[in-house]
């Protein structure tokens, strides 16, 4: 996988996510934001994410994403704590998916 810091850009996913790989998008945002834009992650806030990490399975490839990609780093230092070895941030979060993979998707 192309990585720079951990992190993958938002066209390497989507090409990944296409060609049926197994990746677990974890969206950290708020519900009142993945209402308003997603791309079909698993929805766990940041502020849960130490109460709900037992949900996750460390053997699969995870990209953590947010709207720009402050939270999701965050997400991805905690993970990677916590013992997760295939954790990844999405550069630029949803913001840069709306801009660079699906310009139909809301901004906000």
């Amino acid at each position: 996988m192309e990585t720079v810091g951990g992190e993958i850009q938002v066209e390497e996913l989507k090409r990944r996510l296409d060609a049926g790989e197994d990746i677990y998008v974890l969206d950290v945002r708020e519900p009142h934001e993945y209402q308003i834009a997603n791309i079909g992650g698993h929805l766990i806030p940041l502020g849960d994410l130490p109460n709900r990490v037992h949900e996750l399975d460390t053997s699969r490839e995870i990209v953590a994403h947010c709207k720009s990609g402050g939270r999701s780093a965050k997400a991805v230092t905690f993970l990677r704590q916590a013992g997760f070895k295939r954790v990844h941030n999405l550069a630029g979060g949803i913001t840069a998916w709306a801009d660079r993979v699906d310009p139909k998707m809301p901004k906000y």
